[in-house]
């Protein structure tokens, strides 16, 4: 089996974290979306400008997945001032998991969840959460198994169509 490598992105990376975003966004919500909503969410979550911002924000950090020499997927963690929401006190978010299809099945998902969950671990902070869509009972069941509760909920727009993402969260300390 090829190594699982987490490598943290930076400006030198961001087309290849644009391609691979836009990619495995598709590839999971491509059903429930419009081109035209997809492609307005894509100009606006994953333009070079806002993804360079991203990559640099001491706040915030984005891992490319390898699965061996192959880009498999990506993941986003956010802390302090760049959570997307402010509900919790001292908190470490989850932002972005999203892994190709055809890598999906491999072990990946577990992996990349254990290292989101290691680096909320060693953040020190009191909380970590995560957004989840709504009608994505797998995921919902999965991080349940975790420790996971709902706490609340928040509007997540795809072009001129809202989603509801349910937020949930897990006492680290």
């Amino acid at each position: 089996m090829a190594e699982i490598i987490f490598k943290r992105a930076g400006l030198e990376d961001v087309e290849d974290l644009q391609a691979i975003a836009e990619q495995t966004f598709r590839e999971t919500f491509d059903h429930a979306n419009t081109e035209e909503q997809l492609q307005t969410f894509f100009d606006e979550a994953y333009a070079l400008p806002v993804l360079e911002a991203e990559v640099s924000h001491p706040e915030s950090a984005t891992y490319l997945v390898y699965f061996g020499d192959d880009l498999a997927g990506y993941l986003k963690v956010n802390w302090g001032s760049q959570q997307t929401e402010h509900e919790l006190e001292n908190a470490f978010e989850v932002q972005r998991i999203y892994l190709l299809q055809a890598f999906q099945g491999q072990g990946l998902g577990k992996a990349t969840f254990a290292f989101a969950m290691d680096l909320a671990e060693q953040s020190g902070l009191d909380w970590v959460w995560l957004g989840v869509w709504e009608h994505n009972h797998k995921a919902q069941a999965l991080y349940q198994k975790f420790g996971f509760e709902k706490f609340a909920e928040h509007q997540f727009p795809v072009g001129d169509k809202v989603d509801t993402d349910w937020l949930l969260k897990k006492r680290l300390k």
